[in-house]
């Protein structure tokens, strides 16, 4: 049975028109000019949101969930009329006032008005309550995603999904691009080593909006949950192509949680988050956290032997950096700063992996794993570990999940909307 709901929303991803999978949240053409980005929020807000209108509707949103004059949409329904019976925060809160691994917990936002919930972490039955008590029944998903598998909002989406299901509330995603482009890089997730950083077997680098995903979602894992997949409707993206970045968009950043300020951080975030589940600091408390990459005792061999790695698309510098937070905060550490100098040609987990490899046999006496093994958690298996402390190569790592990164490519192909 489930094979055959797949068959179905497969098909019906493929045979929708540009908007969505409900021609109730048809959306006329925005005025906007050619070529130029239009996010899903901005269609609906110019409509006066009178799609939601009679509706029960809880919002799962961060501070990225803004429009082009910079309104929250929490705040724009509001003045639309169209209050929320409730919001809900993913990790770093609804508000975005919280670091890493935290939240804001449950308040009511003095700007709105509307009582937020703490949705971080909470179980898929946990957020399906808060649903119950709030009276949702349509739960609007605006989050912008920066296309990394371990970047937790994606998983908030996909409990969202599965708590929309169990309660009968339909789900709406209000889309946005993928500020990586859309194609797919990397080691795909084990199931056995599913976390909150990772739940189900996507690749590292997923190259999907959160539209696409939602999608997949709801035809590839929602029935494996026992629960038949609610009205899902995505309001699509306008003007965006597969192969833009962010910095093609015309869009402006909103920085989706602290330690990611810029698009640039995202474009190596991907693969250089990685270094999260090792004893180097990952930038954390530094200017450019994730560009900026090292520990103390590492000095100038490590940015030579990587300038001349033939990487293509980035540029490494040797710098020396005092963390104010996070690993080594206070201390005096050396290491490199990237630049990405052509993000179509710069393959961020390939450079990662370049980078873990070499800071391993260079300073044997530095580089260490956490000892709680998060890098497995990270890299979507052990296999990653196991290889680079075997001593295997960049281009024997990558090409062991080439395979499988082919397999999840063709899964994901019936739901990609844009070409």
């Amino acid at each position: 049975m489930a094979v055959n709901r797949r068959l179905f929303l497969a098909a019906s991803a493929l045979a929708t028109p540009v908007l969505c999978t409900s021609s109730s949240f048809a959306v006329a053409e925005p005025m906007n000019q050619p070529g130029s980005v239009v996010p899903g929020a901005d269609r609906l807000a110019a409509e006066g949101w009178r799609r939601l209108s009679g509706r029960k509707v809880g919002v799962l949103s961060n501070p990225t969930g803004v429009l082009a004059n910079s309104d929250h949409i929490v705040d724009s329904l509001v003045a639309a009329g169209v209050t929320p019976v409730a919001a809900f925060g993913p990790e770093h809160g609804f508000r975005g006032s919280a670091q890493a691994g935290g939240s804001e917990g449950d308040y009511v936002d003095p700007r709105s008005g509307v009582p937020v919930y703490d949705a971080y972490r909470a179980s898929a039955d946990e957020l399906a309550a808060m649903l119950t008590k709030a009276g949702v029944d349509t739960v609007v998903f605006d989050i912008a995603d920066i296309g990394a598998r371990f970047y937790t909002y994606i998983w908030s989406m996909y409990t969202a999904q599965l708590a929309a299901a169990k309660t009968g509330a339909s789900f709406v995603v209000l889309d946005r691009p993928n500020p990586l482009g859309g194609d797919a890089f990397g080691p795909v997730l084990d199931p056995a080593f599913d976390s909150d950083v990772g739940l189900k077997p996507i690749a590292q680098q997923h190259g999907m909006t959160v539209g696409e995903l939602a999608r997949f979602f709801a035809a590839e894992f929602l029935p494996d949950e026992g629960v038949e997949p609610g009205e899902l409707d995505v309001v699509e993206v306008a003007g965006w192509q597969r192969d833009s970045r962010f910095a093609e968009t015309g869009l402006v950043w909103a920085a989706p949680s602290p330690n990611m300020p810029t698009p640039e951080t995202a474009l190596s975030y991907v693969g250089t988050g990685l270094f999260e589940g090792t004893e180097l600091s990952e930038g954390r408390g530094t200017t450019q956290p994730f560009e900026t990459i090292g520990a103390p005792g590492i000095d100038w061999r490590w940015r030579e032997e990587l300038a001349t790695s033939g990487l293509g698309g980035v540029t490494f510098r040797e710098t020396y950096f005092v963390p104010t937070s996070g690993k080594f905060a206070g201390q005096d550490c050396g290491g490199v700063t990237l630049a990405v100098t052509d993000p179509h040609a710069y393959d961020a987990i390939g450079t990662a992996v370049t980078m873990i490899v070499s800071a391993k046999r260079l300073y044997p006496g530095v580089f260490r794993w956490r000892e709680d093994n998060f890098i497995d958690k990270l890299a979507g298996s052990d296999r990653l570990r196991r290889q680079v402390d075997a001593g295997a190569g960049t281009e024997e790592i990558v090409g062991a999940w080439q395979r499988e990164l082919a397999d999840f490519r063709t899964r994901r192909e019936p739901y990609l909307r844009y070409r």
